[in-house]
């Protein structure tokens, strides 16, 4: 086990912080952290960890393998990461209760279109950009999706956990004739609208369900899975943590709407346990509610909801959602809104994809920068037993097995191409702060009363 994040360590410092306010709607990192009146650790039954896992993709693309000419296997790193966490688990002696993987597991797809899709009448123009990085390959099947299978078999059977679909994981993704690419090469592109690169758009999700679908032994017959849509798309989990259960809720990129209908009839047949969902596509960079402009869902299939409509349809008319977890766009963000009973929804950003400082450290040297994610993943820690119940997010490296706050080239590396905008001391204050969950006991009682 390389580290242990027990409350010795980070809750400590956690404790020592008190949750910033209510945020403006659109603001994407936390405000300065007061004391909190009391600095002692957490009783160990009421305080637990929820371990998130942002785009993996990068690692696990076949061109970042030895075997490709890439200088080392960054599929390692993905490998260390899940190693990290099945060490770390509750039922391993640790204080992780839960993991929830973000999607864009894979990168790459096996058709040029899906057949409902093509059936539908939507087509595919050739795109000089973005066809070099993600053509159709078999590869996808004989290396991606098997080494995504063989890091979460370590986790397999020793915990709750849930996969979401990302653009990626589908079985086609093509740049739409709707919105054809404008640039032919990279210095055509308008770093002001990157819909001059084209609009992709993904369809089908047979990969998807062959891995991590409802009746994969991931999950069939699991006593947590309680529910699924669309073959395991869409997914229900409930955990048992801290003196409360928990029912978290997995959507598909840019759920349509009878997955948000479906969850609607989950968090019903659940009634009263305080429910999270993560979903692929949700919050900017910005912290604002809206696509990633070259992959927008909707603007190319209706039948999609942009995350605002995921907001006003779903998240803010069920008050049992207290949280709401993405990846999907490079950097970090969070946001806290009223929902429809006026209760507070925290919704909060993670995507290290971008980050090739490993890459950088081998050698490798590229017109584009390369991402690989090194090591970099949430921890989530949840103190019950504070006054005010408050939310500890860290961030923190397996490959360099340090958290954000202590690694001193941190802002040096990542921030010029994440959040230009600040000031190191707020580059670190975006990866690492705490929320006050001020209004969570009022919605769901005091510790155990919850459970059932």
């Amino acid at each position: 086990m390389k580290r242990s994040f027990l409350t010795a360590r980070l809750f400590s410092a956690a404790l020592l912080l008190a949750g910033p306010g209510l945020l403006n709607a659109c603001a994407n990192r936390a405000a300065d952290p007061a004391p909190l009146a009391a600095a002692e650790a957490a009783p160990a039954d009421t305080a637990f960890t929820i371990a998130v896992i942002p785009d993996t993709q990068n690692y696990l693309d076949f061109t970042h393998q030895t075997a490709e000419g890439f200088p080392f296997d960054a599929s390692e790193l993905f490998l260390e990461q899940m190693t990290y966490i099945a060490e770390n688990l509750e039922s391993e002696g640790g204080e992780i209760a839960f993991v929830s993987s973000l999607g864009d597991v894979w990168q790459h797809q096996t058709l040029e279109m899906d057949a409902d899709h093509a059936a539908r009448g939507f087509r595919k123009v050739a795109n000089p950009i973005l066809d070099a990085h993600f053509a159709p390959t078999e590869k996808t099947k004989t290396v991606e999706m098997p080494k995504a299978h063989e890091g979460f078999s370590l986790i397999a059977g020793k915990t709750p956990f849930s996969v979401v679909p990302g653009n990626h994981d589908y079985d086609a993704m093509w740049t739409d004739s709707q919105f054809p690419p404008r640039a032919k090469t990279p210095a055509e592109v308008d770093p002001n609208d990157l819909t001059s690169l084209g609009v992709l758009h993904p369809g089908g999700l047979d990969n998807f369900r062959s891995v991590f679908g409802a009746e994969t032994a991931f999950f069939k017959d699991k006593s947590w899975y309680v529910a699924s849509h669309d073959g395991g798309a869409d997914s229900a989990q409930v955990f048992d943590a801290g003196g409360y259960r928990f029912l978290h809720i997995g959507l598909q990129f840019d759920p349509p709407n009878a997955s948000l209908a479906w969850a609607a009839a989950v968090i019903e047949a659940h009634k009263g346990l305080p429910t999270i969902v993560s979903t692929h596509d949700y919050l900017s960079k910005e912290g604002q509610r809206v696509p990633n402009a070259i992959i927008d869902g909707n603007a190319v299939d209706p039948v999609h909801n942009t995350p605002e409509m995921v907001w006003e349809k779903l998240i803010s008319q069920n008050d049992q959602i207290f949280l709401v977890l993405c990846g999907h766009q490079h950097g970090q963000a969070w946001r806290v809104d009223e929902n429809a009973k006026g209760n507070k929804v925290w919704q909060v950003l993670a995507d290290y994809q971008d980050r090739g400082q490993t890459a950088k450290a081998a050698g490798v040297n590229s017109a584009w920068p390369v991402g690989i994610g090194d090591g970099w993943m949430r921890l989530m820690t949840f103190d019950f037993g504070a006054d005010v119940p408050v939310l500890k997010v860290a961030t923190y490296s397996t490959h360099y097995d340090q958290l954000s706050r202590e690694t001193p080239d941190y802002a040096a590396w990542y921030k010029a191409h994440e959040q230009p905008g600040l000031s190191d001391e707020a580059f670190h204050d975006a990866d690492d702060y705490v929320l006050t969950l001020e209004d969570f006991r009022t919605r769901f009682g005091a510790p155990a009363q919850s459970q059932n």
